[in-house]
C-alpha cells in the first residue's frame, strides 16, 4: 500500500512540472522577484536586464538614405541572457512583456518581442504605474498590444541624437582632441552653464546701503529697516545718501507708529513630486546628486522586502512630469489625515496642478504606493539612502493632500521728520501641511503690540554697506528646474545629461555647483559657431514637442527625423571644410621629465589632469599631480601633507612619503596642536560653517561660516 502511495505522489509531481507557465519579461532582476511572488506558479517572470538590442557603437548604424532606417543589433555581452529569454519562450505557454510604462519601456518590449519573434498585434503588453499585488494582477487582465506611437517616438529620439552625436563628435576629434562628444540635449546644458558663467564674468557690482535700528516700546524691543522718505521707499546708493537721511533724525526725540497693517496669509502646500521636482528637492535637502536619486527611487519603485508583507513596491513609478493623484490615493490619504491628524488637517479639495507646456500627463505624480507605510514602519527594512528619499516622498504627498498653513503676518511703519522705518511680524496660525513637510525652520517673528500714535524709542542704529552679487551658478537642482522650464529634454533624460558633461569634463562641480573648463567653454564654442541650432533652447523645445507629436500619432516618424537632418547635415560638411583646427595649450609644469629631461606639461585626462612628458609618445612618463596644502606631515615630520583623491572622488589628506609614512586623514590638519593633548588639530566641516578642532575632543574654535 505504501509503495503504492508513493508511486502516486511521484507520478502528481512529474505531471506538475511538465505544465507550462506564463512567461513574464521585465527589465531588471528585482522588479522580476517583486512580480514573480504576486503572481504565483503559473508564471515565471525573468529580466531582460534592460535593453538587448541597440544601434552598434562602432558606426552610425543609421541607412539615412532608406529613410533612416537604424540597422540594430544585439547588444554586446547580452548573448546568454538573450539565449535565456528564447529558451524560455519556447517553453512557455504565453509571453508577456512588461517593461517600465514609458517609451523606453515600450521601445524594450519592442525589441524582446523582434528577439522572440513575437506579433506586436498580439495582447501581451502589460504595464503598470506602481508595484502592488492588485495592481499588477489587475493589469494582466487587460493585456495591450504594444503602442508602436510609443516605440517611434523613442526609435525618432534615438536616432536623432545618434545623428547629432556620430556627426559632430568626429569632427570634434579630428579638430581638437580624441574622446570629446556633442549631444543634442548635453550641448544645450553645457550651453546655459556657460552663458551662466559669461553673465558672472560681465557682472559689474553696485553699491547700496541699508540701515537697521532697533526699537524700543517700554520693556520690548524690536528690530526694523530703514524703508524711504515722506513714505516713498527710498534707494540708499551711497554714504552720501545714509548721511542724509541720519542728519535728518534727530536721536533724542521718539519715533511715532503712523501704520500698523495686519492680515492673515494662507501658504498653500506643495503638489506631489514630478521626476524633475523630486530630483530638485532631493539635491537641496538631501543633498542628492540626480543620479544617486534616481537609483533610489528605482529601488523603491521595484520592490522592497519589508518583512511580513513581504516584497512590494513602495512608489509609484518614478519618471513622470505629471502631478495627477489617483482618486484611492486621494482618499486613502484622506482617511489617514482624519485618523492621525483630525478633520482640520485635511483637504477637502487638494490643490491641482497645472501642468507645464509639453507635460505628457502619462502617468500619476511621484507618490507612495500607500500612504500607510509611514516612513518609520519601514525604515529598518530600507538603506539611508531609500529611506531618506521614501520620507521625502512619502512627506511631500501627504502635505499635498492637507490643508494651506495660516500665517498672520503684521507690517509696522514708524516715522520721525519723514524718515520711515518698518518692522514686520509673523506668528504662525495654524500648522497645516507645514505638520509634516516644513519648507525650512522658521521661527516666529513676534512684534510688541503697538497701534497708531504709539511713541518708540530708537535704541541703536546700523548703517551698513553692500554690493549686489553676481547671479548664482547653476546646482543640478536649479539646472533641472531651467531645462525644465525652457522645455529641454524630459523626464528620463535629465540624470544623464548631467552625468555626461561632467563624464566629458566639460564642467566641473565646484561647491556643488556647476563650472564650465576650459575644453567646455572650447567645444561649446565650436558648436555655437558651427551648428547654432543645436545649442537653440527654442530649437531643441520644438523638437522635443515633435516627439511628443510621433506618440500621439499626430506626425510620422521618419518625417520628423528628415525636417532635423535636411539643414542639419548642410552645417555638418560646413563644419568639416571651414573649421580650423584647434591646439589646446598644455601648461608646463615647471620640471623636467626625470627619464628622458624634456620638459613635463599639465594634460587633461578621462579621470582629470596629471602630467605627462612632452615628447609623448616617446617619452610615457607620467606623474600624479599632488596638491600641497602648506603643512609638515605631523606623523613622521619629513613629508608634506597632500590632498588625495579615493575612487569614488572622495578627498583625504595623506603624506607625500607614502608609503614609508602611513599618515592619513580625512579632515585637513592646519599645522597647529592641541594645546592639551598635542594632537594636530584640523579644520572640519561642521553644521554653520567650519570648526578648527581637536579629533580627541580636548580643544576646539568657534564656527567659521
Amino acid at each position: 500500500m505504501a509503495t503504492k502511495t508513493t508511486t502516486k505522489k511521484k507520478a502528481t509531481k512529474r505531471k506538475r512540472s511538465t505544465t507550462k507557465k506564463k512567461l513574464v519579461i521585465v527589465e531588471s532582476p528585482a522588479k522580476a522577484k517583486t512580480i514573480s511572488k504576486y503572481l504565483g506558479r503559473t508564471y515565471s517572470v525573468i529580466a531582460s536586464k534592460g535593453h538587448i538590442r541597440d544601434l552598434p557603437k562602432s558606426r552610425m548604424g543609421i541607412e539615412i538614405d532608406d529613410n533612416f532606417k537604424p540597422d540594430y543589433i544585439s547588444i554586446r555581452g547580452k548573448g546568454d541572457t538573450i539565449k535565456t529569454l528564447k529558451a524560455e519562450a519556447k517553453k512557455a505557454k504565453e509571453v508577456f512583456l512588461a517593461s517600465d510604462p514609458d517609451r523606453e519601456g515600450e521601445a524594450i518590449a519592442w525589441h524582446v518581442a523582434h528577439i522572440l519573434n513575437l506579433d506586436v498585434n498580439d495582447h501581451n503588453r502589460v504595464t503598470f504605474n506602481e508595484i502592488t499585488k492588485e495592481t499588477v494582477k489587475d493589469a494582466f487582465k487587460h493585456p495591450r498590444t504594444i503602442d508602436m506611437n510609443l516605440v517611434n517616438a523613442q526609435q525618432a529620439r534615438r536616432i536623432i541624437d545618434r545623428l547629432v552625436g556620430y556627426s559632430i563628435s568626429p569632427i570634434l576629434w579630428k579638430k581638437v582632441k580624441k574622446g570629446l562628444s556633442a549631444g543634442r540635449v548635453q550641448s544645450v546644458a553645457l550651453w546655459i552653464i556657460i552663458q551662466r558663467e559669461r553673465e558672472i564674468q560681465k557682472f559689474q557690482p553696485e553699491e547700496y546701503w541699508t540701515i537697521d535700528g532697533v526699537f524700543k516700546k517700554g520693556r520690548s524691543q524690536f528690530k526694523a529697516s530703514f524703508y524711504g522718505l515722506d513714505g516713498k521707499k527710498t534707494a540708499l546708493k551711497n554714504n552720501d545718501a545714509v548721511q542724509a537721511v541720519l542728519s535728518r533724525m534727530d536721536a533724542d526725540s521718539d519715533f511715532t507708529i503712523i501704520d500698523v497693517k495686519k492680515r492673515e496669509k494662507k501658504r498653500q502646500p506643495p503638489r506631489p513630486f514630478t521626476t524633475s521636482t523630486l530630483q530638485q528637492d532631493a539635491n537641496k535637502k538631501l543633498r542628492f546628486r540626480t543620479g544617486r536619486t534616481m537609483m533610489a527611487a528605482q529601488q523603491l519603485y521595484e520592490g522592497i522586502n519589508i518583512g511580513k508583507e513581504g516584497s512590494q513596491g513602495l512608489i509609484t513609478y518614478m519618471r513622470t512630469d505629471s502631478t495627477r493623484i489617483s482618486a484611492g490615493a486621494k482618499h486613502e490619504a484622506a482617511t489617514f489625515l482624519h485618523e492621525n491628524y483630525g478633520a482640520e488637517y485635511a483637504a477637502n479639495h487638494p490643490r491641482k496642478g497645472k501642468l507645464p507646456e509639453g507635460a505628457q500627463d502619462a502617468h500619476e505624480a511621484v507618490r507612495p504606493t500607500s500612504v500607510l507605510r509611514t516612513p518609520k514602519s519601514i525604515e529598518q527594512y530600507l538603506t539611508k539612502d531609500q529611506y531618506k528619499l521614501y520620507n521625502l516622498i512619502w512627506s511631500r504627498f501627504v502635505a499635498s493632500q492637507m490643508t494651506p498653513a495660516v500665517v498672520d503676518t503684521e507690517t509696522v511703519t514708524i516715522d520721525q521728520n519723514g524718515v520711515n522705518y518698518r518692522a514686520n511680524g509673523s506668528k504662525l496660525k495654524f500648522e497645516g501641511y507645514l505638520k509634516v513637510y516644513a519648507a525650512g525652520k522658521e521661527k516666529d517673528n513676534v512684534l510688541p503690540d503697538l497701534e497708531v500714535a504709539d511713541k518708540v524709542r530708537l535704541v541703536s542704529n546700523q548703517p551698513d554697506q553692500h554690493f549686489t552679487q553676481p547671479p548664482a551658478r547653476y546646482t543640478e537642482a536649479a539646472l533641472i528646474k531651467t531645462l525644465e522650464e525652457n522645455g529641454v529634454g524630459r523626464p528620463s533624460t535629465y540624470a544623464p545629461t548631467l552625468m555626461t558633461i561632467q563624464k566629458r569634463y566639460y564642467v566641473k562641480l565646484e561647491a556643488r555647483r556647476f563650472v564650465p573648463t576650459e575644453l567646455g567653454e572650447i567645444v561649446n564654442k565650436l558648436i555655437e559657431e558651427y551648428f547654432p541650432d543645436i545649442v537653440n533652447v527654442d530649437f531643441t523645445a520644438d523638437i522635443e514637442g515633435q516627439l511628443d507629436e510621433i506618440e500621439e500619432a499626430k506626425r510620422k516618424w521618419v518625417a520628423v527625423v528628415n525636417e532635423f537632418y535636411q539643414p542639419f547635415s548642410k552645417e555638418v560638411s560646413h563644419a568639416e571644410k571651414e573649421m580650423e583646427n584647434i591646439q589646446i595649450k598644455e601648461p608646463l609644469a615647471g620640471f623636467n621629465c626625470e627619464i628622458c629631461g624634456a620638459p613635463m606639461v599639465e594634460k587633461m585626462g578621462k579621470y582629470g589632469k596629471f602630467f605627462a612628458c612632452s615628447r609623448f609618445p616617446d617619452c610615457r612618463n607620467t606623474k600624479t599631480i599632488v596638491k600641497e596644502i602648506g603643512v609638515t606631515c605631523p606623523k613622521c615630520h619629513k613629508g608634506q601633507v597632500i590632498e588625495r583623491k579615493t575612487k569614488k572622488k572622495r578627498t583625504f589628506y595623506g603624506c607625500s612619503r607614502y608609503p614609508d609614512c602611513d599618515f592619513v586623514s580625512w579632515d585637513k590638519p592646519i599645522g597647529r596642536d592641541c594645546p592639551k593633548c598635542q594632537h594636530f588639530l584640523v579644520n572640519k566641516k561642521v553644521r554653520g560653517g567650519w570648526q578648527i578642532l581637536c579629533p580627541n575632543g580636548d580643544y576646539e574654535e568657534s564656527i567659521i561660516k
